[in-house]
């Protein structure tokens, strides 16, 4: 069988990395998924699925060689590196995770560089996170300051912005010196059906729309931190077309793709509970909140690329609540 255009999505068990092989998929790529474990909520779409781990420098070498040999490479035409050792606020900001998150992405990151030079790869992809921005913006939750120069001087509220920080410069690096075609987003809370919905690692949409599904109308739901903590959230398709364009464009970035609709936690709750149709009372909490304010700036990406996310959140919400509340119940009615 001939194959035109190869891609392989390394983390591709994951959330994001399982919407973007089925969207590979349906523009017409022969795509590889490498991950530690198949995808939790549905099967891969990935035509070649290897469970493995990317710490293993071994590994790296044999997954990333192409099945394509028709046009003198022997890497895929694009690679998309979204593999990390990483989870909700209740994983990173903990603190108890941050020596295995440093190393594990980190290596991971060095191994993907590395071979991707040596096996002549077309475009590396790489995922890093709004949350490598300084925290000292991010004060202020009515103004947040996340554009792309304001990166430094360099204070991520977090070992695993710092991880990111460091592996966007490892990219960038290889770039430069040895050529490597290279593009940088910086994301910010993607969410969206298929995602982790309980077990510590979820993200605040998905946590909070199964709190809501628990609930029965007038019950009490626990909320971390004072609920005035703003961010900006994206749905998963708006997510993928930012990469895809990213990719296809001539601009190596860091850029940033996220949505630019910010709220408080609290707003988040009351759509979720609109959305439910449920009347729900707040318990806010100590727990790990992260910086105070964040929101994506979608001038540099609109510049770049004449494009920007737009899809209302309440819209994206929707979709995941309807389908967490299904989990939910499905659980329920296994018990």
């Amino acid at each position: 069988m001939s194959i035109n255009k190869t891609a392989i999505v390394l983390g591709g068990g994951g959330f994001i990395g399982n919407h973007l092989v089925s969207r590979l998929k349906r523009e017409g790529f022969w795509v590889r998924s490498v991950d530690l474990k198949y995808p939790e909520f549905s099967t891969s779409d990935a035509d070649d699925f290897v469970i493995g781990d990317l710490r293993d420098p071994e590994l790296v070498k044999r997954v990333l060689l192409a099945p394509n040999q028709q046009v003198g490479q022997a890497g895929f035409d694009e690679i998309y590196q979204l593999a990390a050792d990483m989870g909700g606020a209740g994983y990173i900001f903990t603190g108890e995770n941050d020596a295995n998150v440093m190393h594990n992405s980190a290596t991971i990151n060095l191994n993907v560089a590395e071979t991707a030079v040596h096996l002549k790869a077309g475009k590396v992809f790489y995922s890093s996170s709004a949350c490598m921005y300084p925290a000292y913006n991010q004060e202020d939750p009515d103004n947040p300051n996340c554009a792309e120069d304001s990166a430094y001087p360099a204070a991520p509220d977090s070992e695993y912005g710092w991880e990111k920080l460091f592996s966007e410069r490892l990219f960038l690096a290889y770039n430069r010196n040895y050529g490597l075609q290279v593009k940088v987003a910086r994301f910010h809370n993607i969410f969206g059906e298929l995602s982790t919905w309980s077990g510590g690692k979820e993200k605040a949409p998905a946590a909070i729309c199964r709190k809501v599904a628990e609930a029965k109308d007038g019950d009490t739901i626990e909320i971390w931190g004072d609920g005035l903590q703003t961010r900006s959230f994206l749905y998963i398709d708006e997510c993928l077309e930012g990469v895809r364009r990213l990719m296809e464009s001539e601009f190596s970035g860091p850029v940033n793709i996220g949505s630019d609709e910010m709220v408080t936690i609290n707003q988040l709750v009351g759509m979720a509970m609109e959305i439910s149709g449920k009347k729900l009372n707040l318990k806010h909490i100590p727990g790990p909140i992260g910086v105070r304010g964040r929101n994506s700036d979608n001038r540099l990406i609109h510049e770049k690329l004449n494009w920007k996310p737009n899809l209302p959140l309440k819209k994206g919400l929707e979709s995941l609540f309807h389908w967490v509340d299904a989990q939910v119940q499905s659980v329920k009615t296994q018990a």
